[in-house]
């Protein structure tokens, strides 16, 4: 990396950072207490574009709740016919997408056709140990077979070791052709591998490369989605993205969490069972899984 290109990212982080808005250190004036404590710390998150975390917290609207689930399967021994029910399913209870391998995206394309739910795939899934034209090509194949939304793992081991401009192009190498052909890019930053300067440096420069939502996990790494990340990715990004909570979120309980935390999507195998919860229905007894 060159010293300009350093002080580019330099100079990107530092004005993302200081865009947001300082933290007040009055107390607030109807608990007395600092802003940390106070119930109302959720503002931050209605103001970021989360209008719907007092209904969700709630219990709130099934069919919206469902809406903000991307029902789940990536298990590596997923067949035919367990890609054929993930999608029955998101057809039936109106999930925002099915999220599966890119082997399964132009079945999945063709069994949701006019139902409304869109086709989501993987790039550099797991690992995010591919090159950018890999993740390129994957972007490209995706979108040519069917899927409107693609979620990529960054390249870990780049951002650990520093090499930013690296990490910055491997995520522009999914977020241009995503936005040339009018698809949404979600950036996973497996936030369980990563310290808190990392995991900002990581929404940072997904943020500077036009990405649509960072997210927390791959679902295969060492820990899933807490609130506090998704928390922490929503101080990042502000209002002008979306924040995914992916990887650990098994109930209705844990979903409010996550919502509560400033989180806009949420990916869950468990989808049926949060949204049948939500109904006040008995919930099933099985779930597909990653």
């Amino acid at each position: 990396m060159t010293r300009e290109e350093l002080q580019h990212l330099i100079d990107v982080i530092v004005g993302e950072l200081t865009a947001a808005a300082p933290r007040p250190e009055e107390r607030c004036p109807c608990h007395a207490v600092l802003d940390d404590c106070c119930p109302d710390r959720l503002r931050g998150v209605l103001d970021a574009g989360a209008t719907r975390v007092g209904l969700y917290a709630a219990g709130g609207a099934p069919d919206s709740v469902a809406s903000m689930i991307d029902h789940t399967l990536l298990k590596p021994d997923a067949t035919r016919a367990n890609i054929g029910e993930l999608c029955r399913e998101a057809a039936q209870f109106k999930f925002a997408t099915v999220c599966i391998n890119p082997t399964w995206v132009a079945l999945s394309a063709k069994l949701l056709e006019g139902s409304g739910v869109r086709v989501c795939s993987v790039v550099g899934f797991p690992l995010g140990a591919t090159t950018p034209d890999v993740k390129g090509y994957e972007t490209r194949r995706a979108i040519f077979d069917g899927a409107r939304e693609i979620d990529m793992v960054i390249n870990v081991g780049a951002l650990k070791s520093g090499a930013l401009r690296v990490v910055e192009c491997d995520i522009e190498s999914v977020t241009t052709p995503c936005r040339d052909a009018g698809a949404l890019s979600k950036v996973i930053i497996e936030a369980a591998l990563l310290t808190d300067e990392e995991k900002t440096t990581a929404c940072t420069l997904a943020k500077a490369a036009g990405a649509d939502y960072v997210k927390t996990s791959t679902g295969f790494g060492p820990g899933g989605a807490t609130a506090a990340d998704v928390a922490l990715m929503r101080r990042v990004v502000g209002a002008e993205m979306g924040v995914k909570a992916a990887g650990g979120v098994r109930d209705l309980e844990g979903m409010k969490a996550m919502i509560a935390a400033g989180a806009t999507r949420v990916g869950a195998s468990a989808g049926v069972k949060i949204v049948q919860q939500a109904r006040g229905e008995q919930t099933s007894t099985t779930v597909t899984g990653y």
